[in-house]
Order: C-alpha cells, then sequence, then structure tokens
C-alpha cells in the first residue's frame, strides 16, 4: 500500500487529488510518514453531488446485495490486517497489538451491519375496526460522516457500515490527523465494486469548510459524528433552517465503581485495560475511578502493579504497551490536569510526568502511565476529561454515594462497575446514567450491542439492531379497508 500518494479524495468512483497536500505524520517520532490530499468546498459540493445520484439505485438494491459488498470488504481486512495495523500504528502511535485489535473488529462490524441491512424490519400493527396498520422504514438520505483520529478505523468502519447496509450513500470525512488508513480502507471497499457514488472520501486540513459546505445543502439528510462536545454541539447549531437527521457520539467523563467485594486482582486488571488502552485517548476510558474504603489500600497495591508493567515506546517497537498522545496539545493537557490535581491534595502513586525516552528519535507527545491518589471533587480532572493516561483514585463509603457521585457529570457514556452481588450491581444499572456499562468488564464495546451515551455525550446509537435506525426514516401506514356492502 501506498502513503506518499496525495490522491487520496473518492468522489463519484474516482481518485482524486488537488492543487493543495498536507502532511501526516508519526506522532511518536513527528516524522513526515505520507501525504493527503487537502479537499475543499468544491469537492465537498462534488461529493454530494455524486451521493444524491447515487441514492435512488443504491436504495432500491436488495439487502442481499449490499450486504455482499461489506462482506467482501470484512474478508480482505482480515487477510491485509498486519499492514494495516502498521499504517494505523504509525500514524496514531498505538501500540500494534491494539492496532490490529481494531481491524479485526472493524470486520467484524462490517459482517454484523451485512446481517442488519436484511433486518431492518417494519411492523404490521394490530387491526383497528378500520383495517390494518403499518410500519414502513425508508433509507434517510445522503449522509456525512465525520470521523475521529483516536479510533480512526473502527469509528470509520462502524458508520460506513451501518449506513451502506441501510441504503444510504455515505461521504466520509476522516480526521487530519489519520488520513492514511480511513483512506486505505475506503479504497478496500470501493474495490469491491460497489457503484460510484455510494461512498466518497474527502480528506481535508480544513474540516470546518468541508463540512460547512455540505451542512448548508439542505439535500444532506443525514450526519454521523464522533468527536468533541463542543464541536458536535456546534454542528446542531449549524442545522439552520433545514432540519436533518443527526447522531453525536461525543465526550465522555466515565465512572468506574469497584465494590468492597469485588475480585480485586480481576478488577484492577480491568481497571488498568479500560483506562490505558490507546494511551487513555478514548472516549469510554474511565476518567474516576471510585473504590470502597475498605478494600481501597490493597486494590491500590494491584493497580500500581498493573501500571507499573505497562511499557511505553513507538507503537511499532516489541513489548509497547502504551504510545504517545496524538500531539502537544493533548501533553499539555494532561500535565495541566495533573498538576491541579496534585496543588489541590492528590498524590501521585506511579507516573506523574512527562515520559523521557533514550532514543533522541522519540519527540512525540509521551507522558507517563499514571495513579492519583487522594482525589477530590473539586479538582479539574474530576470535572474535565483528561483523554490521556492518568488515573485519579476517589475513595466512597456507601453504594449510594458511589452511584451520587459516578452520576455528578454533564457527560453520560460509558461507566464500570466491579463486584458479584447481583441485587447491587442490578440497582447500579438501574440508577446510573450511562449508555454504555461494563460489569466486570474492561472493553464493553460489542458490534451486536448499541453504542452511544446519554447527556452532553451525545444522541442516537451505532452498533446492535438500534444502530441501523439511525440511518432509516419510519413511515406510518393507516389502511382503511373498503366497507362490506
Amino acid at each position: 500500500m501506498s502513503t506518499d500518494s496525495p490522491a487520496t479524495l473518492l468522489i463519484d468512483g474516482r481518485w482524486r487529488s488537488g492543487e493543495t497536500n498536507f502532511d501526516v505524520v508519526d506522532p511518536a517520532t513527528q516524522a513526515v510518514i505520507g501525504t493527503a490530499t487537502d479537499g475543499g468546498e468544491a469537492d465537498a459540493a462534488d461529493a454530494l453531488d455524486a451521493a444524491c445520484r447515487a441514492f435512488e439505485a443504491w436504495r432500491s438494491t436488495s439487502a442481499e446485495q449490499r450486504g455482499e459488498f461489506l462482506r467482501v470488504a470484512a474478508a480482505e481486512i482480515r487477510d491485509r490486517v498486519d499492514p494495516l495495523a502498521e499504517l494505523l500504528t504509525s500514524e496514531n502511535g498505538k501500540p500494534l497489538r491494539e492496532s490490529a485489535g481494531e481491524l479485526l473488529g472493524s470486520a467484524r462490524m462490517l459482517e454484523w451491519s451485512a446481517e442488519e441491512g436484511r433486518r431492518a424490519y417494519g411492523r404490521v400493527t394490530p387491526s383497528s375496526p378500520s383495517g390494518p396498520g403499518l410500519v414502513l422504514t425508508a433509507p434517510v438520505g445522503p449522509a456525512l460522516a465525520i470521523t475521529p483520529w483516536n479510533f480512526p478505523a473502527s469509528m470509520l468502519i462502524r458508520k460506513i457500515g451501518l449506513a451502506l447496509a441501510a441504503g444510504v450513500p455515505l461521504i466520509v470525512k476522516p480526521a487530519e490527523q489519520t488520513p492514511l488508513i480511513a483512506t486505505e480502507l475506503v479504497r478496500i471497499i470501493e474495490e469491491t465494486g460497489i457503484p460510484a457514488g455510494v461512498l466518497q472520501s474527502v480528506t481535508t486540513s480544513r474540516p470546518a469548510e468541508v463540512a460547512g459546505t455540505l451542512l448548508a445543502d439542505k439535500r444532506l439528510r443525514k450526519v454521523s459524528f464522533t468527536g468533541s462536545t463542543e464541536v458536535g454541539l456546534g454542528l446542531l447549531r449549524g442545522t439552520g433552517t433545514h432540519l436533518r437527521r443527526t447522531s453525536l457520539e461525543m465526550g465522555g467523563h466515565s465512572p468506574a465503581i469497584v465494590f468492597a467485594d469485588a475480585d480485586l486482582p480481576a478488577a484492577a486488571a480491568g481497571v488498568a485495560a479500560a483506562k490505558f488502552f490507546n494511551a487513555g485517548q478514548s472516549c469510554i476510558a474511565i476518567n474516576r475511578l471510585y473504590v470502597h474504603r475498605e478494600v481501597h489500600d490493597e486494590f491500590l497495591g494491584l493497580l500500581e502493579k498493573k501500571v507499573a508493567a505497562l511499557r511505553i515506546g513507538h507503537g511499532a517497537a516489541t513489548g509497547t504497551t502504551i504510545g504517545p498522545l496524538i500531539d502537544r496539545d493533548g501533553l499539555d493537557k494532561v500535565e495541566h490536569h495533573v498538576e491541579d490535581a496534585v496543588a489541590h491534595g492528590a498524590r501521585v502513586l506511579t507516573g506523574g510526568t512527562r515520559w523521557r525516552p533514550d532514543d533522541p528519535e522519540l519527540t512525540g507527545a509521551f507522558f507517563e502511565p499514571t495513579v492519583l491518589t487522594g482525589a477530590g471533587d473539586d479538582m479539574v480532572i474530576s470535572r474535565a476529561e483528561t483523554f490521556g493516561p492518568v488515573l485519579p483514585v476517589y475513595s466512597f463509603d456507601t453504594d449510594e454515594e458511589a452511584i451520587e457521585r459516578a452520576n455528578a457529570t454533564d457527560y453520560g457514556l460509558a461507566a464500570y462497575l466491579f463486584g458479584p452481588d447481583l441485587d447491587r450491581i442490578w440497582t447500579a444499572l438501574d440508577r446510573l446514567n450511562f449508555g454504555v456499562i461494563g460489569v466486570n468488564e474492561g472493553a464493553p464495546v460489542r458490534p451486536e450491542l448499541p453504542f452511544g451515551g446519554m447527556k452532553n455525550s451525545g444522541q442516537e446509537r451505532e452498533g446492535g439492531s438500534e444502530g441501523i435506525e439511525a440511518f432509516l426514516d419510519t413511515k406510518a401506514v393507516s389502511i382503511k379497508l373498503r366497507e362490506s356492502r
């Protein structure tokens, strides 16, 4: 595969280059690893024109035929997982093992989506005195998917799979930090022979310009966005006079609760996985860890060993389990959160500072995996999403206290519970205001489960049987039968 070709715009079935390009860098070394075409307003307009032309034929294509394109693409991703993982790691920084896992999960998502297209059912309602009723579904129309850099394969594929399975032509706008893996995955799907205009991609370093062009056009009927809460709310405000379906998967501030009767070694492993995966740059990463006072010290001893065993380095290096942050801004934010917490009484159990590698080529934004004890609710880290490898730990005395403090946030994406008591767990599940909850589980995301949040973490869902509904409109049909004579 090539990482230096500037022809990264797929529009109306053709790969297009442009007058300007932008560099893509390895976040671990800051070395330029490739170039992407810098798409603009004209490219966005051309893509929407093509999507509109493709819509009627694609919506009329059978669900089985649409699914076959996705199944072929999934098989190709599996066959090429190793070189694709190397590409993903080179522009995102995560360890190769995590990249490969993300890609294999993406293949599963395509396979799930292929089957969901055949299950986009309506229903027949019981007859009234005048006759039966029908509920029908129909593809919503041309859509835009805006995807993030932290999971540049899985977030992209989740949107592509569900949209295409539903009969919706899709324009994707990958994150400017990670356009190369997105382009390669789009190329794989395009090479299945999918009709021109059904799937298109506009790489750009000017996302507001491209998105603004599309949002201003009432023919765009759907937006699916994953990214920051600030940008997502801006997309809603940008709707103007043309109401359209908008799926938002935004920020999080995920709590985890370790109850006194939890399996502490298993809980420590689950917490470490849920927090430090992708260097903590995940919207479902644990941001606040509440540990029952009775087991607080014992649990921290186990957790410290797990965190100390993490190995920082280039994502492609053997043995690396935690890579760099995506950029210096992310590093500055993490450092500020730690400094503020310490100033307000927290203690650094492990980590706590920028990592200084011996290798002079590793000039990226590395931060040591960090655990803070004695955290208080008045600290910045207790309110704002860190998006980095720092975990503050709080103690609690009662279940009610833990749940109340866990809910005390404007976000509602993910939460985690560790303990065996079903009564306690069920009560917590009922009361926690979060869209995704892991129970004794550090990785609660599966194609079969809906993914999305409450409050300022988003609206609508991706994945599960609910995922395809976000790309479908609903029609209610009331039928009055001819009266008998």
